[in-house]
């Protein structure tokens, strides 16, 4: 199942108001190849320090018009952190409970942030599979709405407003480049994508499921071992990313641990930009060279998450 941009302009017209329309900001880098200019879609500054509360908010919006909300079972997922605290955000802006599985190994400043929201929380197992594992079987058992981390095609459509957004606020074609784990975000603006985008998808060489299925010829289990797996610790790239992004214009790249620190570094150096390893991941292939913008169009960086600790040395 693909996502299209009928879904996105609807998850749009549902979300419309109750989120923030997040800025951007040009400026310019220094690469491997020479300065070059380069928007920075800043979604870390929307509900929940990143771009998850949009396809959570879509999902249940959906589900409630639908009579599939339970107002007393709410919402639960399971999630690595940035997941859970978009539906924790979503089920506070409907009214309804919220209920998220993380592993024990979730960051403690993400965990903070649930239980602040008023989510109930459980931890569950090293990796986000196993916390999925559990929610499935508490979501039988408990009459929740169970939203997926980014595998849904609620949430993968919620995620592509992003896209509207920048076309909107950047005139021309695009060269729209962002982190992947589990490719809720790539394949969402791969759906919104236009005649002459372009799209980049960029991961840590040590949790690269989106390049490990692409050379596979389709979606694999991976290993993890990158400083960025607390938020891209998918092991395996979603099915409605792997068939939305299929014949279009879409590429990938990866990158190494001390190239996604250097570029978190730097947005925090030159910028006061503090955001996640994973985020930095995307910049990263900017700052190395990998990945420049098409001819006749503009390179956009999404700066997707910004849950993590104040500290830029690791």
């Amino acid at each position: 199942m693909s996502v299209t941009t009928s879904d996105i302009d609807a998850a749009r017209d549902r979300i419309d108001g109750r989120l923030r329309r997040t800025p951007v900001f040009r400026t310019s880098v220094d690469t491997a190849t020479g300065p070059i200019e380069v928007v920075f879609k800043q979604e870390y500054l929307q509900v929940g320090g990143c771009f998850k509360a949009r396809g959570s908010l879509n999902a249940v919006l959906h589900a409630r018009a639908q009579g599939r909300l339970d107002q007393d079972g709410g919402v639960l997922v399971a999630s690595g952190g940035n997941a859970a605290i978009g539906a924790a955000w979503a089920a506070r802006i409907a009214g309804v409970p919220a209920t998220v599985v993380v592993p024990v190994t979730a960051p403690e400043v993400k965990v903070q942030s649930l239980r602040a929201l008023g989510a109930t929380v459980h931890q569950v197992g090293d990796r986000y599979q196993d916390a999925a594992d559990a929610a499935l079987e508490l979501a039988g058992r408990s009459g929740a709405l169970l939203l997926h981390a980014y595998d849904q095609p609620d949430i993968v459509a919620g995620a592509g407003t992003i896209g509207p957004e920048l076309a909107g606020d950047v005139d021309g074609p695009l060269t729209t480049v962002v982190c992947v784990g589990g490719g809720g975000l790539l394949g969402g603006l791969a759906a919104a994508l236009r005649p002459g985008d372009h799209l980049v998808g960029v991961e840590p060489v040590g949790a690269s499921c989106l390049r490990q299925a692409l050379d596979a010829g389709g979606p694999v289990t991976v290993d993890l071992d990158s400083v960025a797996a607390d938020s891209l610790g998918a092991t395996r790239v979603g099915d409605i990313c792997w068939a939305t992004i299929a014949g279009r214009n879409v590429t990938s790249v990866v990158v190494s641990d001390a190239d996604i620190v250097d570029a978190r570094r730097m947005l925090w150096t030159d910028f006061r930009i503090l955001v996640e390893h994973g985020t930095a991941t995307a910049v990263a292939a900017v700052l190395t060279g990998q990945v420049h913008a098409e001819p006749g169009t503009t390179l956009c960086v999404v700066l997707c998450g910004a849950n993590t600790r104040l500290d830029v040395n690791g």
